[in-house]
């Protein structure tokens, strides 16, 4: 990444609606040098109903088709299992050092004797959580989810709420979970953007948990089995995420990796396969296809940096006379090689910036177009507070304010 907000300021005016403001801008900043170089189409995985690339630290699509298809997420729903786990320890619910006990509903409901995928876990047996949560991960156990939401929630339906209410937190709009496991189960759906936003808050949020992903065995009550992201053997800069398969589902994958500060999410969905063998083979190329695209196409910028100055317009009825604006968080980008300096900054700010003001408190909004296109914005808010004027500063500034409208 390449930290560039004052090239891009520069660029900026502001506006909003018929009122526009012209804005100071400091100077330029060298730009990158990178040549612009023709881009292929992406590739698509064979096979597949739906499937995208994201960019994880924007959430930015890159490519993709039939994104907000529903379709079965089968054991990628482990994933969303793990979110709220990891969340509810957060919150001290659990811990992680928590016994759970291998209830028979879990034992019956996915272990050994099942056709899914089991860490064969005992019945009656006690885990401590963090193992168990492995054995869910790695070895894609069933038994593992529901001992894991029984735990955490008391049932399985009392943890599927919380899964529910999670996902929309995430922003995951279009989908909706029956179970912890990922079974097929009437109105268990969801789509290609709703599990990569999972993917990416989950990696975000509770990197701790997200690190089990990249583990590449587990041995539990002495059987060892192996992960089932196949990436993991083929490419080192893969650490995640998670596969899934039923007959109805196909073979899916969510994959995500990291090449120096770049970090990609990939979705396959939906593959169909009589061969296990050649499933398995379809939803990782067509991952790895995808994550080698991206990263030789696209490259990720920062912007502007979180708390650096990109603005300082006047404030009115304040004790001070400027205001310094800037962004809360780092505001990321990622954009075809060697098309950065093709980049469009724009700020909306109101004419008249009007005191009081609270630091973090919105103002404006800043954006960045490609294309004539918003590929990303983020709010633009006060660095500093300014406290209010006086009666008869405040009583001035009116009359000018007045005036100049």
């Amino acid at each position: 990444m390449r930290l560039s907000h004052l090239f891009l300021a520069a660029l900026c005016t502001a506006t909003v609606g018929l009122a526009i403001a012209q804005t100071p801008a400091p100077s330029p900043a060298a730009s990158p040098t990178t040549t612009a170089a023709p881009m292929p189409p992406a590739p698509v995985p064979q096979g597949a109903k739906a499937w995208l690339l994201m960019d994880s630290a924007t959430g930015q699509i890159l490519a993709g088709e039939n994104v907000d298809m529903p379709v079965e997420p089968a054991s990628i729903t482990k994933v969303m299992t793990s979110y709220v786990v990891a969340a509810e320890i957060k919150n001290g619910k659990i811990k992680d050092t928590d016994m759970v006990t291998i209830s028979e509903n879990a034992w019956r409901g996915g272990g050994g004797s099942t056709d899914g995928s089991t860490s064969f876990l005992p019945l009656n047996g006690q885990i401590k959580l963090a193992e168990l949560e492995k054995g869910m991960v790695i070895q894609s156990g069933n038994d593992a989810a529901i001992a894991l939401a029984e735990h955490t929630a008391g049932s399985e339906a009392a943890f599927v709420s919380l899964m529910n209410s999670y996902a929309q937190r995430i922003g995951m709009k279009h989908t909706h979970f029956m179970n912890p496991h990922g079974l097929s189960a009437e109105g268990h759906v969801s789509t290609a953007r709703d599990l990569a936003l999972m993917g990416r808050a989950m990696i975000r949020e509770f990197p701790n948990a997200y690190a089990y992903n990249k583990m590449k065995e587990l041995t539990v009550n002495g059987i060892t089995q192996h992960n089932r992201n196949g990436l993991l053997w083929k490419d080192p800069s893969v650490d995640g995420i998670k596969t899934g398969h039923t007959s109805t589902a196909g073979f899916c994958l969510l994959a995500s990796a990291q090449r120096d500060n770049q970090r990609l999410i990939s979705v396959v969905m939906g593959i169909e396969s009589k061969s296990q063998a050649e499933g398995f083979r379809l939803r990782e190329m067509g991952n790895l296809n995808l994550l080698n695209w991206g990263f030789r196409f696209f490259e990720s910028h920062t912007l502007y940096a979180a708390g650096a100055k990109i603005a300082e317009p006047k404030v009115w009825k304040g004790q001070a006379d400027l205001v310094k604006l800037g962004v809360a968080e780092d505001m990321q980008i990622n954009v075809p090689r060697g098309r950065y300096q093709e980049l469009k900054p724009s700020m909306d700010l109101p004419k008249f910036v009007v005191a009081p003001l609270k630091k973090g408190q919105k103002v404006g909004t800043v954006r960045v177009s490609l294309d004539g296109k918003v590929i990303a914005e983020r709010p633009l808010v006060a660095l500093n507070d300014v406290e209010e004027a006086g009666f008869f500063g405040r009583l001035w500034d009116e009359f000018w304010m007045w005036w100049e409208s």
